[in-house]
């Protein structure tokens, strides 16, 4: 008697795979060679993909970097819950400043930025929803979400972007305590 067995699944099937493969790759590569010298068939050659399938799910390489520089901030972390607005503005912006100190994050916030042109980022659009929800979450406060992105978040890209070099420890701390001053 033969008894037949199901073959076994793969969690999140082959798109998954590829998809974390390519992202691997594109992180490795951007740390080994910097952004500027990448190129969609040294990505597809790192993932052992074929470029096509690369262009097929991301269009060109500016694309694929900004859906990276997206996924690397994940916007479904649990975010800080102090109790407190400056509190969780505070961890809020340490975790960003220590995120954007590692140079392959700053790389594709850079390549993320280009792709943007005239529309918000993917990146943008996910620290407003959350510099939202921190406003929202303390109707005390004065503070709106677009005050919150001028002050805190705005000079720390600007920083990961042209000084990456001035993102120290005390970026963060300095940045909320001039929120609040003003």
């Amino acid at each position: 008697m033969e008894t037949k067995t199901a073959p076994a699944k793969r969690t999140g099937g082959r798109s998954a795979l590829v998809l974390g493969a390519v992202k691997r790759a594109t992180e490795e590569l951007i740390e080994e060679k910097g952004q500027e010298r990448l190129t969609v068939p040294m990505i597809a050659e790192r993932a052992s993909v074929n470029p096509t399938s690369i262009y097929r799910r991301w269009g060109d390489l500016p694309s694929l970097i900004n859906d990276i520089a997206t996924y690397r901030l994940d916007p479904a972390r649990p975010l800080p819950e102090s109790g407190t607005l400056r509190g969780d503005l505070a961890g809020w912006a340490q975790e960003i400043v220590a995120h954007y100190r590692n140079p392959v994050n700053a790389a594709l916030l850079r390549g993320g930025a280009a792709v943007a042109g005239d529309r918000e980022s993917d990146c943008l659009r996910n620290r407003r929803a959350e510099a939202t929800m921190f406003v929202e979450r303390h109707p005390e406060s004065e503070l709106s979400a677009d005050r919150v992105i001028d002050h805190l978040v705005a000079p720390i890209v600007y920083r990961a972007i042209f000084l990456p070099w001035t993102l120290d420890d005390d970026t963060a701390n300095r940045l909320v305590t001039e929120l609040f001053a003003s």
